[in-house]
């Protein structure tokens, strides 16, 4: 069943599975069941031999799975941080401060979209660290955390993607240079390329360019606009009924204890010693050399995470302990109460964190993704369409895998392989569609981990996630598929950015005009 068309099944089962019962672990566990069945050819007891090894590599693979394992830990840890902010007071003292400074819900969206892109270096530390601090902010304008997630999940990847200061960009630039040494390609460094492909990256424009948008406007549609107006009418910023990962449980008593810098200095230091764990680890095994871009590239980004929320966890804890003099309330028994409440939080996360990657080892024992790479190489594509044909596909891999970084793996060198032996010049507008149809795939699939992730940092259940951003990821992927149509039939990457613009002009006084009738009606 490998490398066939059988080795679809699975994630697409998850994925029809998840937005038709609305219940991701059980459709996760159906897609990883179909899959250890296809792979063994449906020997009972070499698929349950094979289900055990696939969630067994998710923690130990020839040793122990440490970066798993981290990434895990600080979820975690995260939740903790969470529930002690909460009960110190400090969630309630920002969002006091923050609606003095910050008067207005433009002004809350724009500052969480400015946040996602500042906050570049890792996306699931962008997740989650601006998830933590954004929260209280748009709560307490009445902004549902749907929006948050769609402003989190917009504004992570796409930005990773074309930052070359970060992990994605550390890995994306050792990817070109293997490339480039394959095909010797001289005429420019795998770091001058990288940027030169950040504006061709349409998809990534797009989407950022709708971001702000929609954080200006009150504008949205379909899923969204129901949620917004549930927000904004009643308050309610959430679907209570159903699981929301990172939402805290727990009913701690009201604290007006708390300060500002109960949730300021947490995750303050969360930033600051996850950025120095990352430039240490990458210092250290680069060999000691000051390079930015090297440290980058080999930086350990889950084990500076883990540091960076076990030292926020500690003093958000020492915070807390410090209103013992001041609190009559605060005790020792509400801070175990907080660290069961943080951890049970994150706990939805965290299994379905495992069960994706569970269901990714075995999409890769099916060889799902070279199936897919070779619907390309075995037709014969008319030059001109292969920018936007290798946009859709990869889009399409990453989709039905959940793994951007699994789709560049496989379909960069393809792409480059292909473009290389047609027509060289289009090799960065081809590289360029590439990485962005991963980023367009990752964005649409509730398997994948930073989909999972920003629900985690807003505190919104993962599928409500998926259905409202799904709308607008769509229209972004139109758009920039239209661009790359328009460059790879002109052979202008100029004429193809200009496409894109004025198609994002078209669109957006289409939506102003609609907006500003609703609101007249209103």
């Amino acid at each position: 069943m490998e490398n066939t068309i059988f080795s679809l099944l699975p994630p697409l089962l998850a994925i029809i599975m998840v937005l038709v019962t609305k219940r991701v672990i059980l459709s996760l566990g159906v897609g990883i069941v179909s899959a250890a069945l296809l792979v063994e050819n449906f020997a009972p007891v070499d698929s349950l031999l094979l289900l055990w090894e696939s969630f067994r590599t998710s923690f130990w693979e020839e040793g122990l799975n440490a970066s798993n394992i981290y990434i895990l830990l600080f979820i975690l840890m995260l939740g903790v941080v969470t529930a002690f902010v909460s009960l110190s007071g400090g969630s309630t003292a920002f969002a006091a401060w923050a609606i003095k400074k910050i008067k207005t819900r433009r002004g809350s969206k724009l500052l969480t979209a400015f946040l996602g892109m500042l906050i570049f270096v890792d996306d699931y530390f962008n997740a989650l660290a601006v998830g933590q601090i954004a929260r209280p902010i748009t709560d307490s304008h009445r902004i549902s955390r749907a929006k948050l997630s769609y402003f989190i999940d917009s504004t992570s990847a796409p930005v990773c993607v074309v930052s070359p200061v970060s992990s994605w960009g550390a890995f994306l630039i050792s990817q070109l240079g293997v490339i480039f040494a394959t095909h010797a390609v001289t005429a420019y460094t795998p770091l001058e390329a990288f940027v030169l492909m950040a504006p061709m990256n349409f998809y990534v424009l797009a989407t950022l360019a709708i971001v702000f948008f929609l954080a200006w406007t009150d504008f949205d549609i379909m899923e969204m606009k129901k949620h917004e107006k549930r927000a904004k009418e009643m308050g309610e910023l959430f679907d209570s009924s159903k699981p929301n990962p990172g939402n805290l449980e727990g009913n701690f008593p009201e604290n007006n204890y708390g300060k500002v810098m109960d949730l300021v200095l947490p995750i303050v230091s969360l930033i600051v010693v996850t950025l120095f764990a990352m430039f240490w680890t990458g210092y250290r095994l680069s060999g000691y050399e000051l390079n930015l871009f090297v440290i980058f590239e080999n930086t350990d980004v889950p084990f500076s995470l883990f540091i960076g929320g076990l030292v926020a966890t500690i003093l958000a804890v020492v915070l807390y302990v410090r209103q013992f003099n001041t609190n009559p309330e605060a005790s020792i028994n509400l801070v175990w109460k907080a660290i069961v409440t943080g951890i049970r939080s994150m706990l939805p996360a965290i299994f379905i964190l495992i069960f994706a990657w569970s269901l990714s080892f075995l999409i890769n024992a099916l060889e799902t993704g070279v199936f897919l790479a070779n619907l390309v190489t075995d037709n014969n594509i008319p030059v001109g369409v292969i920018p936007a044909l290798l946009f859709v596909l990869t889009a399409f891999m990453a989709f039905a895998t959940g793994s951007s970084w699994g789709s560049f793996g496989i379909l960069l060198p393809i792409g480059a392989s292909i473009i290389m032996a047609i027509e060289p010049e289009l090799l960065l507008p081809v590289l360029a569609a590439v990485l962005a149809g991963a980023v367009f795939g990752d964005h649409c699939s509730p398997i994948s981990d930073t989909t999972i992730m920003s629900a985690t940092g807003a505190g919104v259940n993962v599928i409500d996630h998926v259905m409202t951003q799904l709308p607008y990821a769509i229209i972004s992927a139109v758009i920039a598929a239209i661009g790359y149509l328009v460059l790879g039939l002109t052979d202008s990457i100029f004429i193809g950015f200009v496409s894109v613009i004025g198609i994002l002009i078209v669109l957006f006084v289409v939506w102003n005009a609609k907006n500003k009738k609703e609101m007249e009606a209103n």
